[in-house]
């Protein structure tokens, strides 16, 4: 299936939560994004001032106004898999617990992470040029896909490899949720594996061996020792945090365990790169075999760019940190100050009753309005 035979036709033109609702409709988790991406290419391919470049199932739409500055709007396409709990609301298709479309809640899978915010991306392309009007700065729309899985698969991270060029900016905006505050960088994340050997036994006999749990005890209790600083960037507290989040080892009920893994997961304040946090945490577990498994660096707020403090004016609240990673990493790593903005509570995301409120999706979408003129 092509965009030009794409089986669903999106209407962007109507109110914004009824658009996000047409969107939780089309199945997307990860993976299963194609549908959906036909349907956003057709709808811009009717935006003739957009031009457009598809790569795979992400899609690239960009203004050429020839405006001194140009603004990234971007968001991902796929969700995490639907719920399995009998009864969830968290579903697809999309439910208004009113009873009337467009009233009140919205739920179902994506409501807040993050087709809410693609809606409000959709809509904000679909009318900047109404009535003959035109954005004060150039846009560029980013679409993309496999977000909710492991980096090696971004559609963002591809279409930095293959079409660089189409992603310059001064400014980005991920429109993940935020509440509808503008919440600068993000904390770095990175993942070790700490383990300890033992001698296998019995356990009628367990002098005969060596317990592998029972060694890595220290490294649990310098874990749960560790006080995580906050660190003012830029103006913005973030707060680390150091845990343990997995642990396994044993083989059998009466076996004295011969190996032990404690998996571990350090978010890092913006103001370290990977290798500076990676040290600290080695400084923490000194004396015990630890191996990098993953990391992805922050990024610093950006919000003393211009235009970042024009938007934050326009948004009119305080701005927070993101202490999550998102994809502002990849911006910051091009050079582009961004920031994460858009309807929702992030505390919902992937949860079972995920939802939004309409009017936070409205809200979004006006801001956006105003600020780009």
């Amino acid at each position: 299936m092509t965009a030009q035979t794409a089986s669903v036709r999106l209407d962007l033109h109507q109110d914004v939560a009824l658009l996000t609702a047409a969107l939780i409709d089309i199945n997307s988790v990860s993976a299963n994004e194609k549908e959906l991406a036909d349907a956003v290419e057709h709808a811009l391919l009717k935006i003739p001032q957009l031009k457009i470049v598809r790569d795979g199932d992400s899609i690239i739409a960009r203004t050429d106004l020839g405006r001194p500055e140009r603004v990234i709007l971007a968001g991902h396409l796929d969700t995490v898999p639907l719920p399995t709990t009998e009864g969830a609301l968290g579903t697809v298709p999309s439910f208004w617990p009113s009873g009337a479309p467009g009233e009140g809640l919205l739920y179902g899978r994506g409501t807040t992470d993050m087709k809410g915010g693609v809606a409000v991306q959709l809509a904000l392309a679909a009318t900047m040029f109404d009535g003959g009007a035109e954005p004060s700065k150039d846009v560029t729309f980013v679409f993309y896909d496999h977000e909710e899985v492991e980096a090696v698969k971004s559609g963002l991270g591809r279409l930095v490899r293959n079409h660089g060029e189409l992603l310059d900016g001064d400014f980005a905006i991920l429109l993940e949720p935020t509440h509808g505050t503008v919440e600068g960088g993000c904390n770095g994340t990175m993942r070790f594996e700490a383990t300890t050997v033992g001698e296998a036994a019995h356990s009628a006999r367990a002098w005969m061996g060596s317990n592998a749990i029972h060694a890595a005890a220290p490294i649990l209790a310098r874990l749960a020792a560790y006080e995580p600083a906050t660190i003012n960037v830029d103006g913005l507290d973030y707060r680390e945090s150091l845990n343990a989040v997995k642990i396994n080892g044993g083989t059998a009920g009466n076996v004295i365990p011969d190996r032990c893994v404690v998996e571990i997961n350090y978010r890092f304040a913006p103001d370290k790169n990977p290798e500076q946090a990676e040290a600290h945490v080695r400084e923490l577990l000194e004396g015990f075999d630890v191996v990098k498994t993953d990391s992805a660096a922050g990024a610093r707020p950006g919000l003393n760019h211009p235009a970042a403090a024009s938007f934050v004016a326009a948004v009119g609240a305080e701005p927070k940190p993101k202490y999550g990673w998102t994809d502002v990493a990849r911006f910051s790593e091009l050079g582009i100050p961004a920031v994460n903005f858009g309807p929702g509570d992030p505390l919902l995301a992937h949860k079972d009753n995920e939802h939004v409120d309409a009017d936070a999706i409205r809200e979004c979408l006006r801001a956006l309005r105003t600020w780009l003129g």
